[in-house]
This record gives structure tokens, C-alpha cells and sequence, in this order.
């Protein structure tokens, strides 16, 4: 068991969508009720509507209200997080992982937190044949440290993307894992960050199924919940 993770969480698994900014939204009431005692320490799972998430640093470009129009002509809803760095996409054949936990000293811990999660989805995804390692790679999108990445004979692409968010008392550690269906996201990526003026790599944007033919957000869940099962007791899932 991993000193990082409580002895027990819930699970809940998120059916129905409820809107780009309302799913967004609600990870951080989660937050509120996990640390205010009225809720238990949770995992929240949920396949998202079309979505470009934005970091507060993109609001802050001149290309700000085009990659916003950009996305929405490719189908995608603008939305702006309040954790994490640059724009991200995500769809329905992606995966969200809210995980959120109550802590008194919550800072502490805070960049052991991003080793430890980045090594816990690798070791999911490598469960189910995925060659995935930790780290940054040159040119991603939403660049971070500890991306996980999966790899093929011929290159590197960026299948996990974390955030995290700290209060007094609580943190919410934010997980998007992209299996299935690479091109739209590759797509409104390669328009949302040129209206920005950003430069990154698009041969980095990919999906599990990419390097995994077959690979289903099904069987990713799943691997994930048996990683957590690992390190923690699992009520629920």
C-alpha cells in the first residue's frame, strides 16, 4: 500500500455527461465535499463529451478567442481548467481519473504525487501489452514531466496527461488517458495550438490503440482499477 493513498476509496463511475464545463466543474465540488468530511476519499471515472481544455496561461494569449472558435468548428467544446498547463483534448474514447482525497498538510507530498501516478498508469497500460514509460517527450502537447508515453519501433506519443490541484485539506490528482480514435484530437490540437501560436510536435498526439490495435477504454479501466487495487482497497467499480 502505497503511503500517499488512503486505506479505502470509493468509486464512481460517471454514465452521463453532463456538459464540457459541468464535468469540469464538478471535479472540483468533489474536491469541496471530500474535504469538508461530507464525502469519502474517491475515484471518479467518466468518458468526456468532446472537449479542449485550456490552461490558464492559454487565456492569456492573443490567440485566445480563435484556438476557442477553432475547436468548436471541429466539434470540441472550449472549456478552461484551473489545473494543469497547456490545452489538452480529450472525447469519448479517452478517460478521465479524478482522484480525489482528503490530507491535512496537503501540499505535502505534492510532486511525489506526480511520480507516483505517472508510474501507476504505465504500469496499466504496460499490463496490457503497451510498451509505456514516464516522462516528458520533445514536442508534446501539454508538455509535463511526468507524462506517460507509450512507445512503437518507430517513435513516442503522449497517452497520459496529469494535473493536480491542492487546497487547504484536500487535493484532486486529474488523469486524462487517451485509448481510442487519435486523429480528431490530433486534429483540433494541430488548429487550437497554431491559432495560439504554440509550436509542439503532432506526431506526438496519439492513443493506446495506436500502438495496441484493439485496444478499448473498456480494458483500460479496468487495468487501472486492478493497479489501484494494488495500493488501496476499492469499494465499488
Amino acid at each position: 500500500m502505497s503511503p500517499l493513498l488512503v486505506p479505502r476509496m470509493e468509486v464512481h463511475k460517471q454514465l452521463v455527461n453532463q456538459g464540457a464545463e459541468a464535468d469540469l466543474n464538478q471535479a472540483l465540488d468533489l474536491l469541496s465535499e471530500v474535504k469538508a468530511g461530507r464525502q469519502d476519499a474517491m475515484l471518479r471515472l467518466y468518458r468526456p463529451e468532446p472537449t479542449v481544455a485550456f490552461g490558464q496561461r492559454d487565456t492569456k494569449l492573443p490567440g485566445f478567442a480563435a484556438a476557442e472558435q477553432a475547436s468548436r468548428i471541429n466539434g470540441y467544446v472550449p472549456a478552461v481548467r484551473r489545473a494543469g498547463g497547456r490545452a489538452a483534448a480529450y472525447h469519448q474514447g479517452t478517460l478521465i481519473v479524478d482522484h480525489i482525497q482528503r490530507q491535512d498538510d496537503a501540499i505535502a507530498g505534492a510532486k511525489a504525487r506526480f511520480g507516483f501516478f505517472g508510474e501507476l498508469f504505465a504500469q496499466a497500460l504496460q499490463s496490457l501489452g503497451v510498451d509505456a514509460g514516464v516522462g516528458e517527450i520533445p514536442g508534446e502537447y501539454c508538455p509535463g514531466a511526468y507524462s506517460v508515453y507509450g512507445r512503437s519501433a518507430t517513435a513516442s506519443i503522449k497517452l497520459v496527461g496529469t494535473a493536480q490541484r491542492v487546497v487547504s485539506g484536500a487535493w484532486l490528482f486529474s488523469s486524462v488517458i487517451v485509448v481510442e480514435n487519435s486523429a480528431p484530437i490530433r486534429q483540433v490540437l494541430l488548429d487550437s495550438y497554431a491559432a495560439l501560436g504554440l509550436e509542439w510536435d503532432p506526431a506526438t498526439a496519439g492513443a493506446a490503440e495506436d500502438l495496441l490495435p484493439g485496444l478499448t477504454v473498456d480494458d483500460v479501466e479496468a487495468a487501472i482499477l486492478a493497479a489501484y487495487r494494488d495500493h488501496t482497497h476499492l469499494i465499488g467499480g
